[in-house]
Formats: structure tokens, sequence, C-alpha cells
């Protein structure tokens, strides 16, 4: 048709007339209306002689296109019956799946594929409500484009949903169907939108009574004939029946669980008392084998065979330490293969790792994660394979006291036949009994053949007798030795050095003449060679520093003592205090050669603390307290030094326990906020700029700078908080500060880069505030970049996309790279004062040619620079003279409070 055919098609609504068109040149004609409804015509060129032969048509085609209509009304009308057998055929699915023995997922998917037959439903959910936790559970969904994931046991708080469309469904008890923007039209209240959006979207909610059950969603991601309010009349049908369905599903599992976990649990439960009774007669047999068995021999056999009959002991042995703890001896091995252990030097086999460890291990390799397991350690050299590769091994330390003596293991070389947990608890809970028992057989046969042997003496020569009391003093001084010595590197230990210092005291006391003083030692970098190369090269460097300290004092007067870890004490008569300085400078020196151990050449140092004697000391405490802290004076002060206790360090240490106390309640009570020092150009020295300098407004010493508590601040990790406190501040500020183009500097440190949320962070913060990006510019250090540079880097671009600028601070001092100035997106770089301290019109110094390269640096990064600290004319002269445009320093301004500012722009 061309224009005007569809007002000339509108007019012939009545079969008996025919409509002309004369300026259109148009004819239309009605060939029938069906019932009213929907009517069929046609439209043609118009001549005059044509309109006879157009109404003859016309009476022709009405009969075909009446039994085109009826035709239609029988289709519809065989296609809702159809509708309906197939509705009816799937709640009669739904009914039978309630009662059936299919699992309640396969029932979710099939109720899916059910709904899925009447409308679109390849993104589909179903969620239970429960009006009392006020929560939603989504027992089942797919969606083929959103990545959330729900798990169908949890119930999700509906503050968490709050205002989405779910939620609305819920509170208004109303079906909502359509785009997301219409259904935002058809509710009342705030909108969230939770997840991906979506073309079309139909929710109803399923009501038992006036309570809302849960709800069915079905939506589409792509272009597609909408849903309708057939499809939402079905799913509200529908809903109510798979609900029920559910209902039932879900009591008749939750009852066949709970029977199931009751069975379980008394099955266990009657497992676990066999199990436990079995565990008992092993104990009370091995107990008695202790006191019963004639000789060792019959005792490893008889514990042999205890613990087969726990669990598969066909391949067993007993591994125990030599007395000096350098040797693994094999006194019983039983191996179906047939193969023979022979003693050793300790090594790195399984049986070394669990001494090592002091723990049970088990290394099954049919196990893939148990398999990386031992590859990791193999390749780490905490293990090396000894004898026949077996499948699963097991093996529990035997701990006699604090001390282990040995291993017991079992292996399998059969495929299918292994070790579990249980079997390592069970194993590792006799193993205690089986260590004692075997130390009482020790013991026993030791004691046995001291008999044998003393009474064969006295046989002899009664005269023996007297070499036998010898060696048992000797063995109680060898125990009182042990008990006051370190068992690594034989010196004297804290319970030792804590007597001679008691001794020490009383003797101060009784003669006042008397002096001594204790030097508290603590290795430098100790750590990180015990992280790098491992414990036992780290004993082994603990007992060659012992050797070497034990050579810097004197024989018979001083005492050199372990405390513990990395920690070693001198005890020492003195003179002066000069004897004590004099020592402790021989034991830094000690360690100034390196330490070969193992093939390697490590390097260590020491920090020496000293305490003198006083009349004031009560206790060996308070004088290790003392020689402590000096010692940790010395370590802040740079290591490999020594320190010697006074009272002002006693008094710094009360001061700084003091100011992290106060530092805490002032974080909370917002005591910190912002100096602001100008930044200037350096011709007319008209402000274009603010850095924010941190101080604390303190109730009681008033206005205190940095140097009073950032150093405290940044060891107990207040730091960040403090800063965040200061940004709030600054930028809350920022609009009665700052004029026209002018901006604010703000310091980040290094730590704040460590958060990869940093920039959303800190721009919701500027958002918050009114203050525009440009207004803000933040400055770093170089330490900053190379602490984590990639993430750094991507804050900075994030920051640099939003309009805020970076500027490097004391540009010059650290590494000073160039290839990260380009690479970070540097705007402004910052002249360190110490560059600038040394300028001077007449001279060509060193600072001079450094300020003059760093300003052809940024001239060609085409960046900003700004001068750092200048406090003189002559400075800002050289500047000027150098090309340098901006600078900053007491010469133009101090920090000064924003009140101050405000107060000399008003003058």
């Amino acid at each position: 048709m061309r224009r005007g055919d569809d007002e000339i098609a509108a007019r012939s609504r009545d079969r008996s007339a025919t409509e002309v068109d004369p300026a259109q040149g148009r004819i239309a004609c009605p060939i029938h209306i069906d019932e009213g409804r929907f009517g069929i015509g046609f439209i043609a060129d118009y001549h005059p002689e044509s309109r006879e032969r157009v109404e003859s048509l016309s009476d022709v085609l009405g009969p075909i296109a009446e039994t085109k209509f009826e035709k239609t009304r029988l289709t519809d009308s065989l296609h809702q019956l159809a509708h309906s057998e197939q509705l009816q055929a799937a709640l009669f699915a739904i009914a039978d799946m309630a009662s059936s023995g299919m699992d309640i997922n396969a029932m979710l998917r099939e109720l899916h594929a059910i709904v899925g037959r009447f409308m679109y439903a390849d993104n589909f959910y179903i969620a239970l409500y429960d009006d009392q936790s006020d929560a939603l559970r989504f027992i089942y969904l797919v969606d083929t484009i959103d990545p959330v994931i729900r798990d169908a046991n949890e119930f999700i708080p509906m503050s968490v949903l709050e205002h989405g469309l779910t939620w609305y469904l819920i509170r208004d008890k109303k079906p909502l169907m359509g785009a997301v923007e219409d259904i935002y039209a058809q509710i009342t209240g705030p909108k969230r939108s939770i997840g991906v959006g979506c073309f079309d979207w139909l929710g109803v909610p399923v009501l038992f009574g006036d309570r809302v059950r849960g709800v069915l969603v079905v939506q589409s991601y792509i272009e597609r004939p909408r849903y309708t309010q057939s499809d939402q009349a079905l799913l509200s049908y529908v809903g109510s029946h798979i609900l029920t369905a559910l209902d039932r599903k879900m009591a008749q599992e939750e009852l066949e669980r709970r029977v199931e976990e009751r069975t379980q649990e008394l099955t266990l439960e009657v497992q676990e008392r066999r199990r436990s009774v079995r565990i008992q007669e092993t104990l009370y047999r091995i107990a008695e084998l202790s006191h019963t068995a004639t000789n060792l021999d019959e005792f490893y056999a008889t514990v042999h065979g205890i613990i087969g009959g726990l669990l598969d002991a066909r391949n067993f042995y007993i591994a125990l330490l030599s007395d000096d703890g350098e040797h693994l001896h094999f006194p019983y091995y039983v191996d179906a293969r047939g193969h023979r252990a022979e003693s050793r030097r300790l090594g790195r086999g399984y049986s070394e790792f669990v001494i090592r460890q002091g723990r049970a291990c088990l290394f099954d390799k049919t196990d893939p994660a148990g398999l990386e397991e031992l590859k990791a350690l193999e390749a780490s050299g905490e293990i090396v394979t000894y004898g026949p590769d077996s499948h699963v091994w097991l093996g529990v330390p035997l701990v006699l006291g604090d001390r282990v003596t040995g291993v017991l293991a079992v292996q399998s070389y059969t495929a299918g036949v292994g070790f579990s947990d249980r079997d390592r608890e069970v194993l590792t809970f006799i193993s205690y009994q089986i260590a004692n028992g075997l130390g009482r057989q020790r013991a026993a046969a030791e004691l046995k053949n001291a008999y044998a042997g003393l009474e064969r003496r006295v046989a002899e020569r009664t005269s023996e007798l007297s070499e036998q009391i010898l060696v048992r003093e000797q063995i109680e001084q060898r125990l009182k030795h042990e008990v006051l010595h370190d068992s690594l590197t034989g010196l004297p230990n804290r319970a030792y050095l804590r007597d001679q210092l008691m001794r020490a005291i009383a003797h101060t006391r009784r003669e006042s003449t008397h002096q001594f003083a204790v030097l508290f030692i603590d290795l430098d970098r100790f750590k990180v060679i015990n992280d790098s190369v491992g414990h036992l090269v780290g004993d082994l460097l603990l007992k060659e520093v012992a050797a070497r300290f034990t050579r810097c004092v004197r024989t018979g007067t001083d005492v050199v003592a372990r405390l513990g870890g990395d920690e070693f004490a001198i005890l020492m008569e003195v003179h002066a205090a000069d004897d004590a300085m004099r020592m402790a400078q021989r034991v830094i020196e000690a360690l100034g050669e390196p330490i070969a151990v193992d093939g390697k050449d490590l390097f260590t140092g020491a920090s020496v603390g000293i305490a003198l004697s006083s009349s004031n000391y009560a206790s060996p405490e308070d004088v290790l307290r003392d020689a402590d802290i000096a010692m940790y004076r010395a370590k802040s002060s740079g290591r490999h030094r020594f320190e010697v206790f006074d009272e002002k360090l006693h008094d710094q240490a009360l001061a700084l326990l003091e100011t992290e106390s106060q530092l805490r309640h002032a974080a909370t009570r917002n005591e910190f906020f912002p100096y602001f020092q100008p930044i200037v150009r350096l011709d007319d020295a008209s402000v274009v700029g603010y850095e924010a300098l941190m101080r604390w407004r303190h109730p009681e010493k008033g206005i205190l700078p940095p140097a009073a508590f950032l150093a405290v601040a940044e060891a107990n990790g207040l730091m960040e908080l403090l800063d965040w406190q200061l940004f709030d501040h600054a930028l809350r500020v920022a609009s009665e500060l700052l004029q026209g183009d002018q901006y604010v500097n703000l310091n980040f440190s290094a730590r704040h880069f460590r958060s990869p949320d940093l920039d959303t962070r800190f721009l919701a913060l500027v958002n918050k505030h009114g203050v525009r990006p440009g207004q803000v510019r933040i400055e770093i250090t170089e330490g900053a970049l190379l602490d984590n540079p990639e993430q750094t880097g991507a804050v900075f671009r994030r920051l640099h996309e939003q309009g805020i600028f970076v500027a490097l601070d004391d540009f010059g001092t650290g590494y000073s790279s160039l290839s990260y100035l380009h690479r970070f997106n540097m705007h402004t770089l910052k002249i360190d004062r110490s560059f600038v301290g040394d300028l001077r019109m007449d001279e060509d110094r060193s600072s001079t040619a450094v300020v003059r390269a760093i300003l052809a640096l940024s001239d060609s990064q085409r960046m900003e620079v700004v001068a750092e600290g200048i406090e003189t004319q002559e400075q800002r002269t050289a500047l000027m003279a150098l090309g340098c445009v901006f600078g900053q320093g007491y010469f133009f301004a101090h920090p000064q409070s924003l009140e101050h500012i405000l107060a000399a722009r008003a003058t």
C-alpha cells in the first residue's frame, strides 16, 4: 500500500459498503468480518469502470475467508486442549516426583525441564522464603550469563537482597513481569540492580494463605518474544504445585538423612567402642610386656605382633637414635621383600624427617595430594629415599619425656593395602606406651648389665666398689650438667645463669666493691639464615657461635650461657664499665669472619646490651630485663653494636609504652589534623598548592610534630589509620583552603599500596567531600615503587584516569631509576632538601650538577619539578637560575594551620 492506504482500509469495516478515495486513486473493499473481531479486505488502484469488478471479486473471496477464520478457531481450540493436557500431565509428573525415589537435585532439574516446556526458561531459579529468619534459600539456580553461585543450603538475609526484584516479590506478594525498566515503574520504593541486566524478567511469589513460601523466576538475556500474562498465570499455577512437591520431597529426604546419620552414628559408636577396647587392651599388654619381657628382642617381636593385630604390619621396623644423636640404628626390622637395614649416620630419610618434625607422618604415593607433598619434600632436599620403594609409609616418633628417641614405622608394597589418618592416630597413641616400655626395657637391661658387672667386680676385688660409686657420681654430675646446660651448644642454660646471677647479686650486697656485668647478645639475621638454609644448618651455626663466644671470655671467671634460640648472655666480673664494653667489642669482632657450615660461608653479627651491677637489683630477672632493653636499643640503632643500659633507656622504654597507649586513644578521638605548607612559584612567591603535614593535638602537650609520634605509629601498625584520618580532614577543608587552580598534596606510604582497592577508597573520599580530582595530588617516595611495583603501577594508572596526579618525593636520595618515571606516569618530581641546601649562586658544586640533571630530565619527560627545603634567598635565586619554577620551604612559609592561613588572607 502507498501513503493513505491504511486510512482507506480503516474505514472499510462494513461488508455492505465500498470506500473510494478519488484523491489518492484508491478503492477499499471488505471481504469478510469474523463476528466483529477480525476482518479481511483489500485495497486496489481505482478507476471508475473497476468498481463493479472489485465488488464482484470480494463476493467470490468472502466464503474462502470465512472458511479460513473457522479453521483458525478450530486450530486454536485444539492447541488450547493440547496445552491443557500437557499442563495436567506436568502436574501429575510433579506429584509423582514428590513420592518417587528421585533425589532432590534430580527432581529440581526435572521441574526446570517441565517449566521449560511451557515458556522460555533457560535462566530459572527457585528460592524458598523463611519468614522467621527473614531469609531466602536459593535451592535451584541456573543462569547462562550471570556467574553468580548460590549455595543451596545457605540462607541469605533479605537485607542483602533489599530493593532488588526478588526482594519486591516477597515484600509486595505480587508477580512482576517485563523489562527491568518497566518493572521498576510497577514498584514503589528504591531500586537496586543485582546481577547481570536482562532483556525480559518474570517472577511470581508462591503463597500459602497470606504467607509467602517462595518465588519462581524466569528471565531472558536475549531479544525474543516477551513473557505474557498467560506465562505469568501458568507460572503462578505451577508454582504452588512445585512448592508442595518440594516440601514433601525435602521432608522425605530430611527424614531419610536423619535416619542415615543416626544409623552411621550408632555404627561409628559401636566401632569406636570396640576399637577403644582393643586399644586399651593393647596398652595393658604393652605395659605388662615392659615388665615381663626378659630381653629387648622379645620385647620388639611381641610389640610387632600387638601392632599387627591393629593394622597391616607385615613390613615393620623400629629405629633408635644413638646416644650422641648422630646415628640411626635399626634393632628390629621385618620386611616382606627381605630387605635389611644397616645403621647409618643421620641423613634425610623418612625416619629422620619424622625425628626432625617430632610428629607422625603418612606418605601415600597412591594419593595424588600425598604424592605431590612427597615430591615437594624431595625437591627441597628435606627427604631422600632409602631402601625399597613402598606405596604407603607411616611412621610415628618414639617420645620419651620431651625427647624423640626413635621411630616406629610400617609400610606397604601392595596396591590397595594402605594406612589411614585413623591408623596414624592409633599408632601415635600407643607409641607413647611403647616408648615408655622401651625405655624401661633399656633401663632394665642397662641396670641388669651394671649389676652383673658390679657383682663380678665385687667378687674379684672389693676395691672396685669405690670405682662403681665414682661412676654413679659421674652420672649424677652428668645429669646435673644436662639440667643446667644447653643440649645443643653445651653452654650453661638460663637456669644455670640465673643461679650464678643470684650469687653475684648476693656477693655485691655483701661487698660493695664487687662489681659484675651482664652482656645480653642477640644474633643479627639469624632468622633469615634459619629460614633459608634450614634448622639443622642453623643449629650448626649456633654451635660455632657458642665456641667463638667461649674463646672471648676468661676461663673459670666469666660465664657464657645460651638463653634460647639465638640469644646468649655473658656474666663477668668487672672493675669498671670499660671492661664490659671491651668484652662486647670482642664478641662483635668474633663474628666478623664468615662461619663455614655444611659447605656454606654464613655471615651473622651480634647486637649487645650491657647491664652493670647495681644495689637496686633484687633478682636476676631485673638484670636480664635491663640488658635486654639495652640490646634492643643497639638493634634499633643499626645492629652490630653495643649499648649500655642506663636510667635514660628505662625511661625511654616507659615513654614508648606510654606513647603507644596515648596514640591508640588519640586515634579513636580523631586528634590528628593537617598543617599546610604552601608550594609557590619561585619568581613571585604566589601559592599554587599546599602539602598537608600531620600534627597531633595532644590534650596535655599541645600541638606535636610528626617526629614525636610517627616512628611509634609505624611500629605498632597505626600509621594507615592516622593517614586516612588526615586525608579525610584535609579533603573536608579543601574548599576553604584552595583558591582557583590550587591543589593539595597528600603523603602516601608504601604500606598503603598493599591494598588493591586503595584508589577506589580514596576516590570515594574525594567525591564524598566534593573535591575535584585536579585539586588533589598524592606524594610517594621511591620505596613505594620498589615494594610492590605491579600493584602500585595499576593504582597510579587508575588514579591518573580519574585526573589525580602523582608526585615523587625526595627524588635523588634513593634508587632513582629513570625507567620507572615513564613507567609510572609521574606528574611531578620533588628535589630533596639535601641537594637544595648546598646550592650557591657562584659555586658549581656537585648538588648543582644533580639539580641541573633532574631539571633536564623532568623537562624531557614533561614533568613539573618542586624544590623542597628552600630556606634562603640565595637558594631561591640559584634554583631560578637553573630553570626551576616551583618550590617550598621555610623561606616562604612554615607549615601552618587552616585557621592561620585564612586569617592571613583576611588581612
